[in-house]
């Protein structure tokens, strides 16, 4: 039992060694995440692909995929399905950035770009600081942040 317990210690230990060392995406990596979905957008169609978005092969340690329309509607989530449909336009941070509209906007306007602003990390359920990169894709921005902390 002592040694089960100590093996259970040891790789509680490691795991959060190696958990810490590499648990928070990059900004490259989300540009990189974002690229890579745009690629599969084109290839699929949006149909498959914005299903696709919502499963774990999407997900990225605290990286994850958000599509807007450019009416600021969700149109594909990597880690809440309940937003899917759901008008985002107008929705604002706690410090009262209009995010959404940013985000499109970053996009539709001018290509691609980043957003700053604040919102829930799924994995800690706290209100953080987060940075969104998003690049226009026909009439989506396509986009994926990393939680800064």
């Amino acid at each position: 039992m002592k040694k089960i317990l100590g093996i259970a210690a040891l790789g509680i230990a490691l795991g959060t060694n190696a958990f810490a060392a590499g648990e928070f995406g990059t900004p490259k990596e989300a540009e990189a995440h974002v690229q890579k979905a745009i690629k599969h957008l084109a290839a699929v169609g949006k149909d498959k692909a914005f299903a696709d978005f919502g499963t774990p092969a999407w997900v990225d340690r605290d990286i994850y995929l958000v599509v807007l329309d450019f009416n600021g509607h969700v149109v594909a989530h990597g880690t809440n399905p309940k937003l899917i449909g759901k008008d985002m336009m107008s929705a604002k941070d706690p410090d009262g950035v209009a995010f959404t509209a940013l985000m499109v906007d970053s996009a539709k306007v001018k290509g691609k770009g980043w957003t700053d602003y604040k919102f829930t990390d799924p994995a800690t359920k706290k209100v953080l600081s987060k940075a969104s990169y998003c690049e226009k894709q026909g009439e989506y921005s396509v986009c994926a942040g990393i939680y800064k902390r």
